[in-house]
C-alpha cells in the first residue's frame, strides 16, 4: 500500500525554483516516496521526527506518518549552512 505525498508551500516553492535536470531528479525522488518513504541512503535528522534524502547537491526533508500513510515534504533546498535551520 502506498503513501500519500504532500508538499508544503515552502517545499513546492523550492522545487519550482530548481533548474532542469535537477527538477526532474528531485521530483522523481519525491514521487518515489509514495512507494518507499525510507529509500536507500535516507537519514533521520537528529533530535527530530524529520528525515532527509540526498538528490545530488539537493536535500529533500520530510516527515513520515505511518499511521496515516502520509509523507509531508517540508523543504527542498540546496545543501548549504542554513538548510536545516528552523525545522
Amino acid at each position: 500500500m502506498s503513501y500519500e505525498v504532500r508538499l508544503r508551500h515552502v517545499a513546492q516553492k523550492g522545487l519550482d525554483q530548481l533548474p532542469e535536470p535537477d527538477y526532474g531528479n528531485v521530483a522523481g525522488t519525491i514521487h518515489g516516496l509514495e512507494e518507499n518513504p525510507r529509500p536507500p541512503g535516507v537519514k533521520k535528522l537528529a533530535d527530530s521526527s524529520l528525515w532527509r534524502v540526498r538528490v545530488g547537491r539537493y536535500r529533500v526533508i520530510y516527515a513520515i506518518d505511518d499511521g496515516k500513510r502520509l509523507v509531508t515534504v517540508v523543504r527542498v533546498a540546496k545543501r548549504e549552512e542554513n538548510t536545516y535551520r528552523g525545522l
